[in-house]
């Protein structure tokens, strides 16, 4: 589950329930390899009382959410890929 925190303009921060630090991480590196990404990180926060809170910022025009979509789209089939060639 995915609680929103905060969505305005170029700005996205959610709330991550129960994932670990290995999905995050890779969110994490392919946002900021994208251009229309100003900024993207994730913090765990504290690991026995706090799920791990993922912030977005886009640059110009671009919606953090729409960019975080697509983001998402594009792992979920290189993972479906990779799960279908095994």
């Amino acid at each position: 589950p995915v609680k929103v925190l905060l969505n305005e303009k170029n700005e996205l921060r959610l709330r991550v329930i129960g994932e670990s630090h290995t999905a995050l991480q890779m969110l994490r590196e392919r946002l900021n390899c994208n251009s229309k990404v100003e900024y993207a990180n994730y913090f765990p926060g504290h690991p026995e009382l706090d799920d791990p809170e993922f912030y977005i910022r886009t640059s110009g025009k671009n919606s953090s959410a729409k960019v975080l979509t697509e983001i998402v789209s594009e792992l979920a089939s290189e993972f479906s890929a990779s799960a279908s060639e095994w």
